[in-house]
């Protein structure tokens, strides 16, 4: 499955979907393929290096929305 990972756009909202452990865990084994949008820690201290790191790709969101089986977000799109 293709999860995605989209930054917050609403005001004020500094929380992510998930965290690199989070995606870390999602992606062990190749069980899942993790995207998230590039720059979408920032708010929250996560760079894209810790996301990289535990094994997600970073992407646009046009490619987040177009590519993914669900996505996971805090607020509603």
């Amino acid at each position: 499955m293709r999860i995605g990972i989209p930054a917050e756009i609403y005001p004020g909202e500094t929380r992510v979907a998930a965290t690199p452990e989070t995606v870390k865990k999602l992606s062990a084994g190749g069980r899942h393929a993790v995207m998230v949008e590039s720059g979408a820690g920032i708010q929250a201290a996560i760079p894209d290096t810790d996301w990289a790191a535990a094994g997600a790709t970073l992407g646009c969101a046009a490619d987040i929305y177009s590519q993914s089986d669900i996505i996971l977000k805090v607020r509603g799109p």
